[in-house]
């Protein structure tokens, strides 16, 4: 039977499933090759573009774009340029509903759920349209597909890719692979806004005495670097909070100390306000960056 079984979507900087179609198909084989498509989405980063990995049974095929990568499971007599035609048009389907920064804040899989429907009235349409239906877009994609093939694997070559011998998994020591940070708080959305605003101010004074250094005494130039060193301090913390870092205790201590020293130096051309306000948005962001934990990965919910 010559069709598209299963469709997903994922990010591919982690392989974190966003959006998936409900399986209908419960076969040995088949839930086999799901188990090797999840393996697959984790390497998603080592085959930018389109690829191909095959069974005996069963193709995957893959494209993706950015953060966001789509795959489908199809039996092997369906055309690979109808699966890359229908991986392409879920791609912008999908990109065009959620924006890059909702996307990369999901901390939990298929946190787009409601795409799920999406996904299964594009997938039985393309198991069920003519190739003349979509000529235009079909062509191009044969077009693209011969001037730059996809890269293609066997499924085993994903296992071994992964460490994985028949069939089983290596448990990991990195916390990166097995955990995520905690959903993002409303606090710490504010100290993120905070954060960027005092960064954004850090910078504008910085270049603005930095375009004037020629013609200042030669002290101006610490002052500079009172300005930009904050700068890119703030900017740090903004990473912090939103992905994990091993040793983040104490590069928060270490931004901490960075901004307080920088706008202790900026007495004279800060007043005790402007600096308060500058030291305690550093506080609320390093608070919001050692309390968001990090939370066992959930399960894919049988999806």
């Amino acid at each position: 039977m010559s069709m598209i079984f299963f469709a997903s979507v994922v990010r591919v900087r982690d392989g974190l499933p966003l959006s998936a179609s409900t399986d209908f198909y419960h076969t040995q084989d088949f839930l086999e090759c799901r188990r090797r498509l999840k393996t697959l989405a984790l390497r998603l980063a080592q085959y930018p573009g389109r690829g191909s990995a095959e069974s005996c049974d069963f193709c995957i095929h893959f494209s993706s774009s950015g953060d966001v990568a789509c795959m489908a499971i199809c039996s092997r007599q369906y055309p690979a340029a109808m699966a890359f035609c229908f991986l392409e048009t879920l791609w912008w389907e999908f990109t065009a509903s959620y924006d890059t920064t909702c996307i990369g804040l999901a901390s939990r899989p298929y946190a787009f759920l409601e795409f799920d429907s999406v996904i299964q009235k594009m997938k039985w349409h393309f198991n069920y349209v003519s190739s003349s239906q979509i000529k235009s877009s079909l062509e191009k994609i044969q077009e693209e597909l011969e001037f730059q093939p996809p890269v293609v694997l066997t499924l085993e070559d994903t296992d071994v890719a992964n460490g994985m011998m028949n069939g089983h998994i290596p448990m990991h020591s990195e916390p990166a692979p097995n955990f995520r940070m905690e959903p993002v708080t409303a606090l710490g959305i504010l100290s993120l806004v905070l954060n960027i605003m005092c960064a954004a101010l850090n910078l504008i004074r910085g270049v603005h005495l930095a375009e004037h250094s020629l013609q200042v005494a030669r002290e101006e130039i610490g002052n500079i670097l009172a300005f930009l060193i904050p700068f890119v301090a703030c900017i740090f913390q903004c990473y912090l909070y939103l992905f994990y870092s091993p040793a983040r205790t104490m590069k928060v201590v270490l931004m901490l100390l960075f901004i307080c020293l920088g706008n202790v130096y900026l007495h004279g051309l800060r007043n005790l306000w402007q600096i308060l306000f500058h030291i305690g948005v550093a506080f609320l962001s390093s608070y919001q960056i050692l309390t968001r934990q990090l939370q066992e990965k959930q399960s894919d919910c049988g999806v």
